[in-house]
């Protein structure tokens, strides 16, 4: 099983953001924060030659959900989307929260986490 889930998209990385905070907003997923990783490495000295984006997604009810059942899991959260060019190709890919809830052995996580990875999934295959 893999760890995570990514799509390759014709679109740039700027174009990609804004469509998957888009598709975020209309999955009821919030972006509560935004990396510009390049950017921030710069600002320490670092040079990273590639666009990279991470943004942090949350949907509040399912947060609550997962937080009430189990407060470990608050060490996955808030979700990570990421955006980035490679090769020339821009990809937009996040970790499977089931393959993160799976680590805590927790079937009733498992279920909730199966609903998050499926909306998310679809938001980023929109904003593809």
């Amino acid at each position: 099983m893999d760890f995570h889930y990514s799509v390759v998209t014709e679109k740039t990385v700027d174009e990609a953001v804004e469509s998957l905070e888009t598709a975020l907003k209309e999955n009821k997923f919030g972006v509560l924060w935004q990396l510009d990783l390049p950017a921030k490495l710069h600002e320490k000295g670092v040079e990273l030659d590639m666009q990279y984006r991470v943004l942090e997604v949350c949907n509040p009810h399912e947060a609550k959900r997962v937080l009430t059942q189990n407060p470990l899991v608050g060490y996955f959260l808030p979700c990570k989307v990421v955006v980035y060019q490679s090769e020339g190709k821009t990809h937009i890919g996040l970790p499977k929260p089931t393959a993160l809830m799976n680590v805590l052995g927790d079937p009733a996580l498992l279920d909730i986490a199966q609903g998050v990875e499926l909306t998310l999934k679809k938001a980023v295959d929109e904003a593809k």
